[in-house]
């Protein structure tokens, strides 16, 4: 059977989807973050909207490759726990649905066209375990955010189960980056060791989420056959 061809309009959206992640890079190479000081006097000058400014702007920079472990730890810096657990995860949330939606309008239909059997399968596979999937891949340490969330909009994971599976996969990391980040309370304080240190529990327990779940599937694929 042979494959449809990608039309010309579908070629430029998966073009221009290629480019934002190139310009996503660059950006999150070449900018130079604020300090956690000039952060602060924003907020406290800006108010309530400096808050709201802080989630979307958070959402925004999750589309490029930057780490959200870093923006979950300076959201604890900056508002301690609790606001910081708001901010962080809102923020996330926000920015799966962003990066799942550029993802969806933009190169959906070119791997829909592109697909072979086995794309398709797994395409199928993905849709029918939609919460699960994007479960699994939020709880995956290094599976990185932004991945998982372009990833969500190519394949033909329904945008709710990709939202619920990130509202709750997104729980216990930002828990744990949060309260490292309130407990420490400023970032020039925070080292490399201390990040990989405070991701630890949380990639043990992503490893053994993944590795129950495989053998929970081949386990029933074998009862099957």
């Amino acid at each position: 059977m042979r494959r449809a061809r990608v039309t010309t309009a579908q070629a430029v959206r998966a073009g221009f989807l290629v480019l934002l992640l190139v310009a996503g890079v660059v950006l999150a190479v070449t900018v130079d973050l604020p300090s956690v000081a000039s952060l602060r006097g924003w907020l406290a000058d800006a108010g309530a909207w400096g808050w709201v400014g802080l989630v979307v702007v958070s959402a925004l920079v999750t589309l490029a490759p930057v780490p959200r472990t870093a923006l979950s730890v300076l959201a604890g810096v900056l508002a301690g726990f609790g606001g910081g657990l708001v901010v962080a995860w809102a923020s996330g949330v926000l920015g799966a649905a962003a990066g799942f939606g550029v993802a969806r309008l933009l190169g959906r239909d070119t791997v829909q066209r592109l697909a072979g059997p086995r794309l398709a399968w797994a395409d199928a596979v993905l849709t029918d375990r939609g919460v699960l999937s994007t479960l699994l891949g939020r709880l995956t340490p290094v599976a990185p955010f932004t991945l998982v969330s372009y990833a969500g909009g190519l394949s033909g994971i329904r945008f709710r189960d990709h939202l619920l599976g990130t509202a709750i996969g997104l729980v216990p990391g930002t828990v744990l980056h949060v309260g490292v980040g309130a407990t420490v309370g400023a970032a020039g304080e925070l080292g490399g060791w201390t990040l990989l240190a405070s991701a630890l529990p949380f990639a043990v327990v992503g490893t053994v989420l993944v590795v129950r779940w495989l053998r929970r599937r081949r386990l029933t694929r074998s009862a099957a056959v």
